[in-house]
């Protein structure tokens, strides 16, 4: 649990080093240039590492036992989850719609795995996801409180969004399946 916890914080961190530290950050790019992107991205590379090492290691502990049905649930929330993540790239007439996509797909995807996992390691897994996630929102709508909505794309744009996401959420549950953790099963 020590490396999922120490992921959580280093993934923490490196989001809120703009945020909170912006002087220290500016100091790391006047440095390094762009390269103080790649050791940002070093350090939230690190951060998956651990909290994937980390989750794997954990001991089962369980805390509540969701019911069967909160499965498909999970499933057709991390449908939305796995949209949103991409929707604030995409030329979808969907895009502008949400000042954060990415992070609301964030928050979706943790309450998601909420809903199916039960045990200790998956609440702080994703339960700290989803508080980062949020807090990253709070803290930027502070930062830079005025925002512009992007144009809307087009129906082709929407299309090509459902097409990557469906492909994606099927690459995800083979994943999830290679693993031992057969997401569609009752």
């Amino acid at each position: 649990m020590t490396l999922l916890i120490l992921g959580l914080i280093l993934w923490t961190a490196a989001h809120f080093f703009k945020r909170l530290s912006p002087n220290a950050r500016q100091s790391l790019t006047d440095r390094l240039g762009d390269g103080s992107k790649g050791v940002v991205a070093l350090v939230l590379l690190l951060s998956v590492v651990l909290m994937v090492i980390g989750y794997r290691a954990a001991p089962f502990v369980s805390v509540y036992e969701p019911p069967s049905f909160l499965r498909h649930v999970n499933n057709l929330m991390m449908l939305f989850a796995v949209a949103l993540m991409g929707l604030g790239s995409s030329k979808s007439r969907f895009n502008g719609t949400l000042r954060h996509p990415m992070l609301t797909g964030a928050i979706v995807w943790g309450v998601a795995h909420l809903f199916a996992n039960g045990d200790l390691a998956s609440i702080v897994l994703f339960g700290g996801i989803t508080v980062w996630a949020y807090t990253q929102m709070v803290l930027i709508n502070r930062a830079v409180p005025d925002w512009t909505p992007p144009e809307p794309g087009t129906a082709q744009g929407d299309i090509k969004l459902g097409v990557i996401t469906l492909v994606l959420f099927a690459i995800i549950a083979g994943i999830h399946t290679w693993l031992g953790y057969f997401p569609f099963g009752s």
